[in-house]
């Protein structure tokens, strides 16, 4: 019986082992989607002033197209101003003309006001992007780190489960059911119990003549409480003299 448990309680460091390797790993893609986050909030600091400038650059546009057209507007209402035959015809355009050209000084001013603007826009681009490069480098370097950690422990838990696949293989086949059965519920799955009569697995006591029991067969039995596989220390490690 002794090496019943004792392949049992073998199994079961492995199984901890796995366990532990697994929930190292769970917790790295949750690390990794956040500075994936962080690097997106980021990007789309940058983004947001490259539509800043976009913007300006299309009221530039827009607006020096406007200026080439009133010009030529101005031009040719100029040319026609010869043309009137009457003083009052002639006034009205000549007004007409006036108004354009207040309207052209007007929009140049726009004009050079938005290329200030945009000189503005282009440095301030430029610093977002420099932030955006320095970060992504530094959370590049994380990820990538984060990245090899997960690598190392997935191949951690492929060993180990390598390694527990022998380990089943000496254990007797009706104990392993049994174990098997309860650590999928519970880790660990198998619990030593405690003087006086105290499972280790739940802290809860078991029956007194459960516990003597036990002690005299070195055999195992189920707690009640928590139905985990429970055995005397004894029966596992000779009791110390």
């Amino acid at each position: 019986m002794r090496e019943k448990l004792q392949s049992l309680a073998n199994l079961q460091k492995v199984d901890m082992e796995v366990a532990a390797f697994k929930k190292s790993a769970e917790t790295y893609p949750k690390q990794i989607a956040e500075l994936e986050k962080e690097l997106g909030a980021v990007r789309s600091a940058v983004d947001a002033e490259r539509g800043k400038l976009d913007d300006i650059e299309r009221q530039r546009s827009t607006l020096e197209q406007t200026i080439t057209e009133e010009k030529d507007k101005v031009k040719k209402w100029e040319a026609r101003l010869t043309e009137q035959r009457s003083t009052r015809e002639y006034s009205a355009l000549a007004r007409e003309i006036d108004i354009a050209k207040k309207s052209n000084v007007s929009m140049a001013e726009e004009l050079v006001e938005l290329g200030k603007t945009q000189g503005t826009q282009r440095e301030a681009l430029k610093a977002k992007d420099a932030d955006f490069q320095a970060r992504a480098k530094e959370l590049g370097a994380k990820m990538g780190e984060l990245r090899a950690k997960l690598a190392e422990a997935e191949a951690g838990v492929k060993g180990l489960e390598e390694k527990r696949n022998e380990a089943a293989k000496t254990v007797d086949v009706n104990l392993l059911r049994r174990y098997d059965a309860v650590r999928k519920k519970r880790m660990p799955a198998m619990a030593p119990l405690a003087p006086p009569n105290t499972c280790t697995g739940c802290r809860m006591n078991v029956p007194p003549q459960m516990y003597n029991t036990l002690k005299v067969s070195l055999g195992y039995d189920t707690c009640p409480s928590c139905m985990r596989i429970i055995y005397a220390p004894e029966a596992i490690e000779p009791a110390s003299k």
